[in-house]
């Protein structure tokens, strides 16, 4: 019975998990560079990927059975990287099995980072620690714009002033009126930082 409701219990987790669309792992990240040193294959070193997309910064190498092609690891820091590599060290985690403490980050995924030079690489990764957790968002998955609430722009509620084509007149001829709107404070909103409206 105890199986049984942890079986359904893990069922539960795992399907709210996808509804969501996107997973937080621990990964260990590696880095890998083009030009330089033992870190470059013949591969790495003409910019290709598994997935045939030419490498550039921004790009790292996964396993696409834990992380499909496509998707975008977003890390601690804020940057995104687009999954479109692999290779036999990310697939078997050797880095993670190596230099994990724990059973956890024994198991963690291992994310290797593109980098050009040998040298960025390695300023990266030694300001950078090595495990983290990060949020993996699947391909095709719709992202929601964050509105813009921070500018004081004014807002006008009046029309402009509106003129009307004015001939000048001749002797004992009143000349047409010009139409204005009140003036321009009265009717305005002012749009404050935190979204609220307020005259």
């Amino acid at each position: 019975m105890k199986r049984l409701v942890l079986l359904l219990l893990f069922g539960v987790t795992a399907g709210a998990n996808g509804f969501t669309g996107d997973k937080s792992l621990l990964a260990r990240v590696t880095v890998y560079w083009a030009q330089g040193g033992h870190g470059a294959d013949q591969y790495t070193r003409q910019h290709k990927s598994a997935t045939g997309t030419r490498l550039r910064q921004g790009h790292c190498a996964v396993d696409p059975k834990k992380i499909p092609y496509g998707s975008h690891v977003v890390l601690p820091d804020g940057t995104t990287l687009s999954a479109v590599d692999t290779g036999t060290a990310v697939r078997n985690r050797k880095a993670a099995r190596r230099s994990g403490r724990t059973n956890y980050e024994r198991n963690a995924v291992v994310i290797d980072k593109f980098f050009e030079t040998k040298r960025q690489a390695l300023a990266w990764a030694n300001s950078n620690p090595p495990f983290v957790s990060v949020k993996v968002i699947p391909p095709n998955t719709l992202t929601v714009a964050k509105p813009n609430i921070t500018n004081s722009q004014r807002i006008a509620l009046n029309p402009a002033i509106t003129t009307t084509n004015a001939v000048t007149p001749g002797p004992g001829v009143v000349a047409p009126a010009t139409k204005a709107s009140p003036p321009a404070t009265i009717g305005v909103i002012i749009r404050n930082p935190l979204g609220r409206l307020g005259r």
